[in-house]
């Protein structure tokens, strides 16, 4: 088997997976691609470096269940997930079982593009999580109460108006707290927050 970095894309969705493996491949990222998280499975253990990139809505096996059962046998492949909207608590679980991104939909190309690359680029290297976790630590740190509580609400994947009802305050202030958080922890967008807040232990 070659030992240049292969993505292993699983989608149940035949269209998808055509066209994410056509972006990849413009990328120079070879790929392969999986109609279920069985069929994944079936060859998860031989594999040793790359990547997987796995949509967390499936019908036979979740990407959350994927997770943990490539966990259980020992599979150290970095694994990035994509999810809805709606599924914001689920990635955040499945980011608590050990997924090192998830990207919502839609989503620009490069960002996948960009979350692949490190996640290749960090599978060969050690410490730098360390190095992240500390950072993002100091990042957190930072943040006010009122702040952090908002953080809270976020990563639970509430709605903003949820989160002021809760907190008693109004949804447009929940908009400047969570415009500071973002500001604060440099977050480009809801799945970084999310990553940074997890890694940190929040």
């Amino acid at each position: 088997m070659s030992s240049e970095p292969v993505v292993h894309l699983i989608d149940d969705d035949e269209a998808v997976r055509v066209s994410l493996g056509f972006v990849l491949e413009m990328n120079d990222l070879p790929a392969r691609a999986y109609g279920s998280a069985p069929e994944f499975l079936e060859v998860a253990e031989s594999l040793t470096h790359g990547c997987i990139v796995t949509d967390v809505r499936m019908p036979e096996m979740s990407g959350l269940d994927l997770v943990r059962r490539l966990k259980e046998r020992g599979v150290a492949l970095p694994v990035i997930v994509i999810t809805g909207h709606g599924d914001v608590p689920l990635a955040v679980e499945a980011m608590r079982a050990g997924v090192i991104d998830f990207i919502e939909k839609p989503f620009e190309d490069e960002t996948l593009i960009r979350s692949i690359r490190t996640a290749i680029a960090e599978q060969e290297k050690t410490g730098v999580q360390d190095q992240e976790r500390q950072r993002f630590e100091q990042m957190l740190a930072s943040l006010s109460p009122r702040e952090k509580d908002v953080l809270r609400g976020v990563i639970a994947g509430k709605m903003n108006k949820v989160i002021a009802h809760e907190l008693g305050i109004s949804p447009r202030t929940v908009e400047v707290y969570r415009a500071n958080v973002m500001s604060k922890t440099h977050a480009n967008g809801l799945s970084e927050l999310v990553r940074i807040a997890l890694l940190a232990g929040f």
